[in-house]
């Protein structure tokens, strides 16, 4: 049996990348691709998720998602990150001869679920507004989903914390508020944080190695993940980059490679600590406690980071 997937997005090269993973492995049915704002614009989003669906024949459906957090502004594209088109600046199409299909992100999220019940993962790497407004709109939903994968937050381990403030991950403090919405609802949810991601680093020789074996998708790979490259070398001294999107694809294909703690999970949606996710793993009860009435989550808080990048080395390379 494939796993039916949603894959909520802002591609991103690191998305791309995790896109690609899921449709190499041949285990996921990816039933859709939502875009969110986020590392590109809505715009640039969408289109770069068109352009991976033609380019790569990905039979899948494309739905335009949510262009503002819930409440905090929405900022800028991290274009520092991905490039001022979303992909590493490589060249792209002027126009698209698909388009995206008419239903919102939100409305295809809740019609999908109900016409599948408990077998659809929805997948989500960027801001988790598209989620946030899903289970808003259709409370039922929670009761239908199989899981939720969040690639997102930070909780401290192996020494991972924040990596826009001291303790807060980019896609969470994107929309905190659609993050703590999404993390206390009773669908099950498992948060693959920088507590994993930032364990496993595809070098550039790893890279290169797959743009040289991976006749497919290897050279695309590479070409995008350029930009990516000399950005990590720039801000974290890195000889690659972290795997942090394809790490939560990796996480529905090998859940096996993770360890994991449980407990609710909570984030702070404003102040200097805003973007914050907490999971609370005691039972004790406190006299002042916003987690203890809520439903106990997943956070990944260790992988098997060889057997990861093997993963995705021969998913893509088979």
């Amino acid at each position: 049996m494939k796993n039916k997937v949603i894959f909520d997005t802002d591609p991103g090269i690191d998305d791309a990348m995790a896109i690609l993973f899921a449709h190499a492995s041949g285990k996921i049915d990816l039933l859709g691709i939502t875009t969110v704002f986020g590392n590109a614009s809505i715009e640039n989003a969408t289109r770069n998720a068109l352009y991976l669906k033609q380019r790569f024949a990905i039979a899948t459906t494309v739905c335009v998602g949510a262009d503002t957090p819930l409440v905090v502004p929405a900022g800028e594209p991290t274009t520092f990150v991905h490039g001022q088109n979303g992909l590493g600046d490589i060249d792209l199409p002027d126009t698209l001869p698909i388009k995206a299909d008419s239903r919102s992100a939100c409305d295809f999220i809740i019609e999908t679920v109900r016409n599948n019940p408990n077998e659809v993962t929805l997948v989500a790497v960027g801001r988790l507004t598209n989620l946030a407004l899903a289970i808003q709109k259709a409370p039922d939903i929670a009761d239908l989903v199989k899981e939720v994968v969040v690639m997102g937050g930070a909780f401290g381990h192996n020494g991972h914390t924040g990596n826009v403030s001291p303790y807060a991950e980019a896609n969470i403090i994107g929309d905190p508020h659609a993050a703590d919405i999404v993390f206390t609802q009773k669908w099950p949810v498992t948060v693959v944080g920088l507590d994993v991601t930032q364990q496993s680093i595809m070098s550039n020789a790893y890279i290169q190695t797959l743009r040289e074996q991976s006749a497919k998708y290897g050279e695309f790979i590479y070409q995008i993940s350029r930009f990516y490259s000399d950005f990590h070398k720039q801000s974290a001294g890195l000889d690659g980059f972290y795997v942090h999107d394809s790490s939560a694809v990796a996480y529905v294909l090998a859940p096996e490679l993770f360890k994991v703690k449980q407990g609710p999970i909570r984030v702070v949606c404003e102040g200097p600590a805003i973007g914050m996710a907490l999971c609370k793993t005691t039972e004790k009860a406190f006299p002042v406690d916003g987690w203890q009435q809520q439903p106990k989550q997943q956070i990944c808080v260790d992988v098997d980071s060889q057997a990861l990048l093997n993963l995705y080395y021969n998913t893509l390379c088979s």
